[in-house]
């Protein structure tokens, strides 16, 4: 009992003091409230830079490029079957060309044909990142060993 009784004086007394408190601050107003704001500075103009890459660092975008291509050493199964090369038979160690929204499969011999049950979304899932580009369709068959 008479602990509620200290609890209750205890918080009457802090009420009383927030009360003071916040009457003695009422007409206090912090600094830079009401004060019009000060001019902005003019800013100088800074030098124009075209790009931040000089030209033989810079990457064609997709539109410049006619097509990419990646090696794929292993098997191709799609649908449960093997795809092997019409023109030799070959199963495996393929280049796979993406170009026109179209996948074609180029064997080892040089065979090319085109293979309708991929797609742009399924080469680009499973490719790598470039590592090379090249100016003609030679030099990229070339750099992958073919």
């Amino acid at each position: 009992m008479f602990h509620r009784i200290r609890r209750r004086a205890k918080e009457s007394e802090e009420q009383r003091r927030f009360a003071e408190l916040s009457a003695r601050l009422r007409d206090h107003v912090p600094p830079g409230i009401g004060v019009p704001p000060a001019e902005p500075q003019p800013i100088e103009p800074t030098a124009q830079v075209d790009d931040f890459l000089p030209p033989d660092l810079r990457v064609p975008s997709h539109d410049q490029v006619d097509g990419t291509m990646m090696p794929w050493k292993q098997p191709l199964v799609l649908d449960g079957t093997m795809v092997a090369c019409a023109g030799c038979g070959a199963y495996r160690d393929w280049l796979i060309l993406s170009t026109r929204g179209q996948i074609w499969l180029r064997c080892r011999s040089g065979h090319q044909q085109h293979e309708a049950r991929l797609d742009t979304a399924w080469f680009n899932r499973n490719r790598g990142p470039a590592d090379a580009t090249h100016a003609t369709f030679e030099d990229c068959l070339r750099h992958l060993g073919h």
